[in-house]
This record gives structure tokens, C-alpha cells and sequence, in this order.
């Protein structure tokens, strides 16, 4: 059986685009990525964020605040703890992407370097 074509893309709108690129600059921030990269091995209070990514309580805060906008991660409280977790599991599939291609490009990269 022959490998099927990609269908085109939709067209975006406009307004579409602004919202992708909203969500890409939530992304550039490497103290969110950090956060989500913690919260892929499941829920965590802020103070287990913290531990787990080496920054303050504050910016913990500030940066969940952020992705919890984006829709990106959910918050609920449990007592005097505030837990999170990826409310977009799309989220997970779009890093291990990155991640993944981005590794294999350093590789390759280095891989060439070594040959010269």
C-alpha cells in the first residue's frame, strides 16, 4: 500500500494565528518549560514545583499563573496546597517533539563536528 499524502492544511484565520502565537511565547520562557517538564510525571504542589525545578515559590507562582492562562495547566486546591497538573495533554505530544527533534539535530550537529 503506497504511504498516503499529507492533506493540506486548513486555512488559519488571522485571529487564529495571534491566539498560536500567544501560545508559542507562554513556551519561550524556559522556567515554563522547566514547570511542565516536572508536571509530565504527574501532579505537584507548588512546593514539589519548586524542589523540582530549582526556582523560588514566586516565580513557580507567577510562571503556573501564566500557563494555567494559556489553559496549558490546571490548578485545584487541596487543603493549604495548591496542585497542578497539564490540563492539555497536547501539550505533552508538542514537547516530546521539540525535545526529540531538537536532540537529533545537536547530534547530527555533533556528529559532523567531530568529522572535521
Amino acid at each position: 500500500m503506497p504511504p498516503s499524502k499529507k492533506s493540506p492544511a486548513p486555512p488559519v484565520s488571522d485571529e487564529a494565528l495571534a491566539l498560536i502565537a500567544s501560545w508559542f511565547r507562554t513556551l519561550a520562557e524556559p522556567s515554563r518549560l522547566k514547570i511542565l517538564r516536572a508536571l509530565e510525571s504527574g501532579e505537584q504542589n507548588i512546593s514539589q514545583l519548586v524542589a523540582a525545578t530549582g526556582l523560588t515559590q514566586a516565580n513557580v507562582s507567577r510562571h503556573v499563573q501564566s500557563l494555567a492562562d494559556a489553559g496549558m495547566v490546571g490548578r485545584r486546591r487541596e487543603g493549604l496546597s495548591v496542585i497542578c497538573f497539564i490540563s492539555d495533554p497536547g501539550i505533552r505530544d508538542l514537547c516530546d517533539t521539540v525535545c526529540r527533534n531538537l536532540q537529533q539535530r545537536l547530534a547530527t550537529k555533533a556528529r559532523s563536528l567531530g568529522h572535521h
